[in-house]
């Protein structure tokens, strides 16, 4: 069970008017109508944090895949109220500009990869590969070919739920129910090393490769703006392409013309180990979307970094057209800048490759464990592949929602999952006492999970 903390709580009788008022008011992604349960969150620290009723939960997904430095942080407490003190917003349009927003470009183009020497804020993920998006046909516009409006993606793919960045998802809960996507989307296969059923016995790389090739052919290379893809697919199970795969899709693209847009939403500002996952991938895109991690959720806040060439022709003649009331916002900015120097001073790159081989060796004992199909890990980005039959490689008719669910209420584990796996994204900051905990709760909670869903007493 989650931990009782000594901190003082609102008491059960504010509790039960939260939730109360929660119910009543409230529109919850994924909830339906039908379910009344809540957990109210009150505090956080570190990589804990606490509901109203005083439980303790090991935050074992930084919230969703956002808080690289922990909670509760002071430092960043301190900048946000320095500049709310100072210029509390002000935005980018036009001419006008502020200091916190000129000093986080520099600051980003400083560690990004190479040639990425461009910035675009944005308050999120979503947003960014809205404008990454847009973007991508405007360059082609800008450079007299109009007719490159097609965009890549991959089945199971996630980069968010506006309506640009909700067609390209490849996940049909984002399609089904909401009327026409965005036209000339398509999906090609990922490349998930455990699914191999569906590479006909081929090199998965080699397999999406070919299968790129023949639907540039078919849709013809004049015709296509870009592709876009997350480095790890996050929200698909931490699916990690071959080493091979990234490199050789950016080749092939940029052979024809087309644009390789990387969603590193979830993957950037150390999750792998790096500041970006295309360095450990050695790919160079020409639009890197970043959200999340970049102030570690503290205030929201989003960043697309983007190439010389193609910022030239976006922003010829009239400048690029598209612009949000957040964009620069000094506040995000400030945060951003000082939680970029936590990262920085506290090595939590370096953290997240030691404490993610850490947790490497001890999760692969959960691989004895007959619901346990697959472990995989990257830096502190880890899927559990949940299996009803370990030959056939089969989901669980459950999916993973009622194991993520024993595991807040019996471990004090809090993480999330898809149908298929469950997905570890804990803190940088984390340490082998609250790895530990971590490993210990996995074990004990997927021991008692039966082939058909049901978990044992």
């Amino acid at each position: 069970m989650p931990t009782s903390s000594a901190v003082p709580t609102p008491g059960p009788d504010r509790t039960a008017q939260w939730i109360q008022s929660d119910r009543d008011r409230l529109i919850h992604p994924n909830l339906p109508s039908s379910c009344t349960d809540r957990t109210v969150m009150v505090e956080g620290r570190g990589c804990y944090v606490r509901d109203s009723e005083g439980n303790r939960y090991l935050d074992a997904a930084a919230a969703l895949g956002m808080v690289q430095v922990g909670h509760g942080r002071g430092e960043i407490v301190e900048a946000a109220a320095a500049q709310l003190g100072t210029l509390e917003c002000f935005h980018l349009w036009e001419t006008m500009s502020n200091d916190k927003a000129i000093e986080l470009a520099a600051r980003l183009t400083e560690l990004a990869p190479d040639g990425l020497d461009r910035v675009f804020f944005t308050s999120g993920g979503a947003e960014g590969n809205e404008i990454a998006l847009r973007m991508a046909r405007f360059f082609h516009y800008r450079r007299q070919q109009p007719d490159r409006t097609w965009i890549l993606s991959r089945d199971t793919a996630y980069h968010g739920i506006a309506y640009g960045a909700g067609s390209v998802s490849g996940l049909p809960v984002y399609h089904k129910g909401f009327g026409p996507q965005l036209p000339h989307v398509h999906h090609l296969t990922a490349p998930d090393l455990y699914q191999t059923a569906a590479y006909d016995g081929e090199d998965a790389t080699e397999f999406c490769l070919q299968e790129l090739r023949e639907t540039i052919e078919r849709i013809g290379a004049n015709r296509i703006a870009a592709m876009i893809g997350e480095p790890v697919m996050s929200v698909g199970g931490a699916v990690m392409p071959p080493p091979d795969y990234w490199p050789r899709v950016a080749e092939l693209l940029r052979s024809h013309g087309i644009l390789l847009i990387l969603d590193e939403v979830v993957t950037a500002y150390g999750r792998t180990g790096h500041w970006f996952a295309a360095q450990h991938f050695g790919v160079r895109p020409d639009l890197l979307v970043t959200a999340k991690g970049i102030t570690s959720g503290y205030v929201p806040h989003g960043a697309v970094l983007v190439t010389e060439e193609v910022t030239a022709a976006v922003t010829a003649s009239t400048g690029f057209p598209i612009g949000f009331t957040y964009t620069g916002h000094p506040t995000a900015c400030a945060v951003a800048l000082a939680n970029l120097d936590l990262i920085e001073r506290e090595k939590l790159l370096d953290n997240a490759t030691a404490m993610g081989g850490y947790l490497a060796d001890r999760l692969a004992t959960l691989r004895d464990l007959p619901v346990v199909g697959d472990v995989r890990q990257i830096g502190l980005m880890m899927g559990i592949e949940l299996v009803a039959d370990k030959t056939a490689r089969t989901q669980l008719p459950t999916g993973t929602a009622p194991v993520a669910r024993a595991l807040r209420e019996d471990a004090g584990i809090i993480l999330r999952g898809n149908p298929r796996s469950l997905l570890v994204n804990p803190p940088l900051v984390l340490d082998r006492a609250a790895a530990d905990e971590l490993v210990d709760g996995l074990h004990s909670v997927l021991a008692r999970v039966e082939p058909d869903g049901r978990i044992r007493p």
